[in-house]
């Protein structure tokens, strides 16, 4: 193989296997464990159930353009209603079925 196709394959496994990394499941978590997962990493998709998940940020300012920031409220092991951070969500425009 020739380096071209060396690199190649490696940038190609490296995608792979991050995009295979697990979700932070966060009923098995700690409220404060969550948090500080959410802390370090300043944007994370987080699994609230097997089949569900979220994008949280740590900040509300991650929001931009057409969405805006509200509290995301994950459960956890030890609180059903943990504030982990912030989600981003589509602003109310206002326009009520474009009359």
């Amino acid at each position: 193989m020739n380096r071209v196709a060396v690199a190649v394959l490696g940038l190609t496994l490296a995608a792979s296997a991050a995009s295979a990394q697990q979700r932070p499941y966060t009923p098995a978590l700690t409220c404060a464990a969550v948090k500080a997962i959410v802390a370090r990493q300043g944007a994370v998709v987080l699994a609230t159930s097997p089949h569900a998940y979220e994008k949280v940020y740590a900040d509300s300012g991650a929001c931009r353009d057409e969405v805006t920031a509200a509290p995301a409220f994950e459960p956890s092991i030890d609180d059903p209603n943990c504030f982990a951070g912030y989600r981003c969500q589509q602003r109310n425009n206002g326009n009520l079925g474009g009359r």
